[in-house]
């Protein structure tokens, strides 16, 4: 029997601007169902198949996609939701002519006309895709699955959730906290506790984010020792909000290509997994991320620019990581110490859960965490979200309120209280106290020229051997070198005013006016 498409939108296909006019007028009108408008771009949301659940440091995107329609894709769901027809004629059993219909395509230049605009009054328009339930801006639970006209959020969630109770129980709020604390977090070996409640506030921030509306910081997660649990750390977001591993690369050029890359995925958090040891995160373009709400470079083979949303998570792990530059500021440190050999051989007799990175991988294990997490943060909002108005960190002091507050809402302490210990793996900073210091010891406050203070540095000979006359605390270029006079000269012009522990460079002009001179102010108090 042949489908006349009674049941579907029928769509004449005429002369190509009758076509792209009636067109247009069903797609306006819902005639494709999960079709949304993007940054002027209509997209399909659709379940990708063949998606695997992997370990906590492999990828694990999220179960559907937002694609946008090209003339192929839309051909491809006019067949499935539609009844594009053309009128032909035909000579019926009695020999006259007969009209009738014709299901067709309508052709490839007719359907990117229809794509070509940018202007869809009507059509929802999508404005991400989360894989966990979230806050709406006014402390509702953002919880069932599918589009939410009030966000504009589509929810495609990575496990299957129980309905999260608006007002949970006293019971249930002692069984969120004894299971996320006495149990799912009990045996990580924290370095402090401002480890163990920093990590609790990355592991919130995905919730919290559309309610807080801030930016959040980058979350370096390390440890002294392999093995000691930073995978299974970063892939406890992950996991619960789809997340992307990605290789730290070499240069800020290939960092940018893979971070321009990653918004093509939907993926609620990107991890810089497994850094060489003692790597040093000093990067402007990282550094201007973590600081932008939207993200905007050029595409990948093209000459377009595109601008993408700033809404994921940022993480890194690794052993005895730095940061340097202006990352120390924008980082929130977890660190691990398990002070043994060996800690991927500890006994887990008694563990809250033991062997976790395998327990973590189970996507009912992993609804598990998120309905207890999603208790205590209803728990929160029930009272009012208080937040701790005495904390401060630059762009994210509404993230880092808001985090304090839920912390301490819920008995958790030391949060940002290892603001020392970031400082402390600031390699930038450590570089440059130690050369003002020593430069200070040598000149005092004497006004110097760039030129006179690399001469000071160079090696003498003593007793047939070479000596540095500063032990190695000159400074140096990234890649640990002296610097000529004139990129010293940039480099102390880019410090002026900047503190280093008790020290700071001050620049001027010489009395001649010709040239910059410099000294090291050293302040007690």
């Amino acid at each position: 029997m042949t489908d006349t498409g009674n049941s579907r939108r029928r769509v004449k296909v005429g002369t190509g601007p009758e076509t792209i006019r009636e067109m247009k007028k069903a797609l306006l009108d819902g005639m494709l169902p999960a079709t949304y408008v993007s940054a002027g771009e209509l997209v399909h949301m659709e379940t990708v198949s063949g998606g695997l659940s992997g370990a906590a440091d492999e990828d694990s995107p999220l179960p559907v996609a937002a694609s946008g329609l090209n003339p192929a894709m839309l051909a491809g769901l006019l067949a499935d939701h539609a009844f594009p027809y053309r009128l032909k004629t035909r000579k019926n059993d009695d020999g006259e002519p007969e009209t009738y219909e014709e299901e067709c395509t309508p052709p490839r230049e007719v359907l990117a006309a229809v794509l070509a605009g940018k202007t869809w009054p009507g059509v929802p328009a999508l404005r991400g895709i989360i894989g966990a339930p979230v806050l709406r801006r006014d402390g509702t639970l953002l919880q069932d699955p599918g589009y939410d006209p009030a966000t504009g959020l589509y929810l495609a969630s990575k496990v299957d959730l129980p309905q999260v109770p608006d007002q949970p129980t006293a019971e249930q709020v002692d069984k969120a906290r004894t299971f996320l604390l006495g149990r799912f977090l009990a045996d990580f070996p924290w370095s402090s506790p401002a480890d163990r409640a920093n990590y609790i506030a990355l592991l919130v921030t995905p919730i919290l984010r559309h309610f807080t509306r801030s930016l959040t910081p980058f979350g370096l997660v390390d440890a002294t020792m392999p093995s000691s649990g930073k995978s299974i750390l970063t892939g406890g977001p992950g996991m619960l909000y789809g997340q992307k591993i990605l290789t730290w690369p070499d240069e800020d050029g290939e960092l940018r290509k893979s971070i321009t890359a990653v918004f093509a995925d939907q993926v609620g958090a990107v991890i810089w997994d497994n850094l060489e040891e003692g790597t040093v995160i000093d990067s402007a373009v990282l550094a201007q991320l973590i600081t932008q709400r939207e993200w905007s470079d050029r595409q990948l083979g093209t000459s377009r620019n595109v601008a993408s949303v700033n809404d994921r998570l940022w993480m890194a792990t690794g052993n005895n990581l730095q940061v340097g530059g202006d990352m120390a500021s924008r980082t929130v440190l977890v660190h691990l110490d398990p002070d043994m050999p060996h800690p991927e051989s500890r006994d887990q007799t008694g563990f809250g859960i033991p062997h976790l990175d395998q327990w973590i991988t189970i996507p009912a294990n992993q609804m598990i965490v998120l309905w207890h997490l999603l208790v205590l943060v209803l728990d929160w909002t029930r009272n009012n979200a208080p937040r701790a108005t005495g904390i401060s960190m630059r762009q994210f002091t509404p993230w880092a309120q808001a985090a304090a507050g839920f912390l301490a809402h819920h008995g958790i302490t030391g949060f940002l209280t290892n603001i020392t210990d970031v400082r402390n793996v600031d390699e930038d900073a450590t570089r440059w106290r130690g050369f003002l210091t020593a430069w200070h010891d040598r000149h005092g406050t004497t006004p110097i020229t760039a030129a006179e203070l690399r001469r000071s540095a160079e090696p003498v000979q003593l007793g047939g051997d070479l000596h540095d006359p500063w032990d190695g605390l000159f400074i140096t270029t990234k890649n640990g070198r002296l610097p000529n006079a004139i990129v010293l000269g940039r480099m102390l012009t880019g410090q002026n005013g900047r503190w280093r522990g008790q020290y700071v460079v001050r620049a001027n002009q010489s009395e001649r006016g010709d040239r910059a001179i410099f000294h090291v102010e050293h302040r007690t108090t």
